[in-house]
């Protein structure tokens, strides 16, 4: 290691600066959707078994629950626009405009060039949680979804219940799609109910036991038209290892909930982003 300058405690001392003021995002009407979300009724329900994922559709002003049913279980999310799979999710812009970990009132992104909320969070029964002693904390956009992949670069052998090859699965089989074709648009996660932080002595990702219970849930007001797909993790509550058989796994249920005609008067799903996109040219 080269030896620290000078001035080196006087460059670690300089005041961090926030990238993206959160201050300056468009804010959504929480009191609108909540409004809305009060008389919703259930127009679907679908249940992610453990180590698998399911699709899920949700239209522009419905509600999605993500709930833990059976005992801790994570899962990861992927979103897309339902009437273009080229606007998706977008995890690193998210974490960038928020944080590494979001909870109510966060918003969900989407890819260049929308880059627009695709879904807001309206409900976390995990908010209490925080940051722990650790760095911890839930609902995570920092972590990929683990894939088989990386599980053969490591450990060697061919693993499918990845949550990488899970959401394939599940968007081919909703979509008509090969395998092949389903792959690109598996694109990097919300991890649901999963703990996570960064160890401050080597800057290494880590994941701990799930605070979620039975019972908990997470609720995202839809922005635009969604198709979903959720992988029910299978490192279960990830306080061990993941892609394994061996880590007790247990089902994710999703319910979709359709505002009453008229509860979201004024409201429009959100335009696609102002830039030009003439990039200098």
């Amino acid at each position: 290691m080269t030896l620290p300058p000078p001035d080196a405690d006087a460059r670690r001392a300089i005041a961090p600066v926030i990238c993206y003021p959160a201050d300056g995002l468009p804010r959504p009407d929480l009191a609108l959707y909540a409004r809305a979300r009060a008389g919703a009724r259930k127009v679907e329900e679908v249940v992610a078994p453990p180590r698998e994922a399911v699709c899920f559709e949700v239209a522009a002003g419905q509600v999605v629950r993500i709930s833990c049913i059976e005992g801790a279980q994570v899962g990861d999310l992927n979103l897309w626009n339902a009437r273009d799979l080229r606007e998706r999710f977008y995890s690193g812009k998210t974490r960038a405009l928020h944080g590494s970990h979001v909870s109510v009132g966060d918003r969900l992104w989407s890819s260049f060039p929308s880059l627009r909320p695709m879904a807001t969070i309206l409900e976390d029964t995990l908010g209490w949680y925080g940051i722990d002693e650790h760095g911890g904390a839930v609902h995570d956009v920092i972590g990929t979804r683990c894939d088989p992949y990386t599980h053969n670069l490591l450990s060697g052998g061919q693993y499918h219940h990845c949550c990488h090859s899970n959401l394939i699965r599940a968007l081919a089989d909703h979509t008509g799609m090969s395998l092949q074709e389903a792959e690109p648009h598996v694109h990097d996660v919300l991890n649901v109910f999963m703990c996570t932080g960064f160890t401050r002595d080597t800057g290494q990702y880590f994941m701990k036991a799930s605070p979620v219970r039975p019972g908990d849930y997470l609720e995202l007001f839809a922005e635009i038209d969604l198709l979903g797909a959720l992988s029910a993790c299978p490192g279960g509550d990830c306080s061990s290892e993941h892609s394994s058989d061996t880590a007790a796994c247990h089902p994710l249920r999703i319910e979709v909930f359709a505002p009453d005609e008229g509860a979201l008067e004024g409201w429009a799903p959100p335009a696609v982003n102002g830039y030009d996109r003439g990039h200098g040219r």
